[in-house]
């Protein structure tokens, strides 16, 4: 059953959430993206089936929630999503990002270190909106972004992307590769390596950046962007089982 969520900001986000034990899981999704997406709902699943807390939710802009997508940006999503941790869970939780979840659960991790107990990233695509909105843009691109404010980019998904001066600027304010991130928890990172949407460097370079304990990325041949073949659905809540066991020691 999907409820409602009214945000310190004024947003009113959309969630499912599965009472169970501690530590929980909260999935975030990615950019476009909803709470009814495969892995989403595979995850809910099995904590179900585990009697394990979690929660999935809609950013605002996105699926059930309210707001237009397109007046929204990183700063928004980062502010939805810690609305709903503090608001719907208790203690710490494990993360599972994907694509921009993953930087928003950078994010979190950042500002809020004592509510996160794992982190499993998918595909995560911190700062993408400047190492591939913006690096990929054209000069003429580049100048209509900032002249009317927004420009459109095709997408494989359906229509196209409207791409805002906005989601840029406030995506600049919210970088994580650009300073140091320390992680003080246990940390999964998976990665597609047919991924034409968040590249393998890209996976590797946060490896690379990122300190802490016990940090590992695992890189499945083939898996394209979507990761949702039955080896990688089953791969995610394994990951997110380790992790659990890992914090539970």
């Amino acid at each position: 059953m999907t409820d409602m969520l009214d945000t310190p900001q004024g947003r009113r986000l959309a969630y499912q959430r599965t009472e169970g034990q501690g530590p929980g899981v909260v999935f975030l999704g990615g950019f476009r993206s909803d709470m009814q997406g495969t892995k989403a709902v595979h995850l809910q699943d099995w904590a179900r089936a585990r009697g394990r807390a979690f929660l999935r939710f809609d950013y605002s802009g996105h699926g059930e929630s309210g707001g237009r997508f397109e007046d929204g940006c990183i700063g928004d999503w980062s502010e939805d999503a810690i609305s709903a941790i503090e608001a719907l869970t208790e203690g710490p939780q494990v993360l599972v990002g994907s694509s921009m979840g993953g930087w928003i659960s950078l994010l979190i991790a950042r500002s809020m270190p004592q509510r996160v107990a794992g982190l499993v990233t998918i595909a995560a695509a911190p700062d993408f909106t400047e190492r591939g909105f913006w690096a990929g843009f054209s000069v003429d691109h580049r100048a209509a972004l900032m002249r009317d404010g927004q420009v459109p980019v095709p997408s494989e998904y359906g229509e196209a992307l409207v791409i805002t001066r906005r989601l840029i600027e406030d995506g600049r304010r919210h970088l994580v590769l650009d300073q140091p991130l320390h992680l003080p928890f246990p940390v999964r990172m998976l990665q597609g390596t047919a991924d034409e949407d968040v590249p393998v460097s890209w996976s590797q370079d946060l490896l690379h950046h990122v300190t802490g304990p016990d940090i590992r990325l695992t890189l499945v041949k083939g898996a394209d962007h979507r990761f949702s073949t039955p080896d990688c659905l089953r791969l995610i809540p394994d990951s997110v089982e380790a992790l659990i066991q890992k914090v539970s020691e």
